[in-house]
């Protein structure tokens, strides 16, 4: 595989535009998922062909903490765990993981005690973004994880924990469908209401944050031993699949259903698929359930290799058509989105090979 000289040292941006990804700075929230790519398919090859692009993407995700660049965000733990963290997990390298220390530091300013949540966006003081958390943080949290295994410091895991918790009691509805984000007084820590930024509307379910859902409550599971978020977990996949069309790639807000001229979002189906797989591997084989979710990701994946990837389209440098990043504002519509790839590229990791999991 021969890398472009440009994205040795830049990223492609968040979202292709007719299906190629343009090269940007490391200054937007999906950076990291090009170096994630680059460590799995390292992995999957068992070639050096990668590692200078690496050893200079790892510089600029350094660079970036040192010099405070576009980190007003709770981001900062999808930024530092495919970068430092993932690095360190491999490599062993101790200065990426201070790096990562360090970006956990910086994430644990966004925590509000009173709320006991992760702002989302924004500045601290922005009285629009204060008290607001989203379904997405849960992607962030595994960073805050790894600073208490590294440093033996509770605060880290408790905070993660806490913000967990939160959205499990108030994004996370009764029927198992979810809030795209939640809105706190964070003066009082009092809960206001759910709306939804990404989604159709504020009671529907937007299929990316049901994907986010999925996976990182099992994780939660799995680093807090936590039994509560496990089931969290399950009910979110159960009703993620229900709602699935026949292609089993679902629409960019599972509001849609079967015949619908809506566009599908093949990112949160790989999200989803790779949450299904590191969900069963926590259920017991016992449980029907082990097998099912398996299963399930499998065949999803198998569908988005047979018809929704690039070899379809001449001149892209995308992997996965027919994703969707945000319908309401008209971005990245029916194009390639990085994070769709990179999840795509880790659930073939996970069943090609037994695979140390970089969150």
């Amino acid at each position: 595989m021969k890398i472009k000289k440009k994205f040795k040292f830049l990223v492609p941006a968040a979202a292709s535009n007719n299906h190629v990804y343009e090269a940007e700075e490391n200054t937007d929230w999906t950076a990291s998922f090009w170096l994630g790519i680059l460590f799995l398919t390292k992995e999957l090859s068992n070639s050096k062909d990668f590692d200078r692009t690496i050893e200079s993407q790892l510089a600029s995700f350094k660079e970036r903490l040192e010099k405070d660049i576009a980190l007003d965000t709770h981001d900062i733990g999808f930024l530092y765990q495919l970068s430092a963290v993932a690095d360190y997990r491999l490599n062993k390298n101790e200065s990426s993981k201070q790096i990562a220390i360090q970006a956990a530091d910086r994430l644990m300013e966004r925590y509000s005690p009173k709320s006991q949540i992760i702002q989302a966006w924004g500045d601290l003081d922005d009285p629009k973004q204060r008290g607001r958390m989203i379904i997405d943080c849960l992607m962030n949290l595994p960073l805050l994880y790894f600073a208490t295994e590294a440093t033996g410091d509770e605060s880290y895991k408790t905070a993660a924990y806490n913000h967990a918790k939160q959205t499990q009691k108030y994004i996370v509805r009764d029927n198992a469908t979810t809030y795209h984000t939640y809105y706190f007084d964070d003066v009082t820590g009092v809960p206001k209401y759910g709306r939804t930024q990404q989604g159709y509307s504020d009671e529907s379910c937007w299929a990316r944050g049901q994907a986010w859902g999925i996976y990182r409550f099992t994780l939660s599971y799995l680093y807090t031993g936590d039994g509560s978020f496990l089931e969290t977990a399950t009910q979110l996949a159960d009703y993620f699949l229900q709602e699935l069309p026949e292609d089993l790639i679902c629409y960019w807000d599972l509001i849609f259903k079967e015949g619908s001229q809506e566009e599908k979002d093949s990112s949160a189906a790989a999200i989803a698929a790779c949450g299904l797989l590191e969900l069963s591997k926590q259920l017991p084989v016992s449980d029907h359930r082990h097998f099912d979710y398996e299963e399930m990701a499998v065949k999803i994946l198998g569908e988005l290799q047979k018809n929704y990837t690039t070899k379809q389209v001449d001149g892209s440098n995308g992997l996965l058509l027919h994703a969707v990043y945000d319908k309401n504002s008209l971005k990245g519509v029916d194009e390639c989105v990085i994070w769709g790839d990179y999840f795509y590229v880790e659930g073939i990791t996970r069943l090609a090979k037994k695979w140390y999991c970089y969150w």
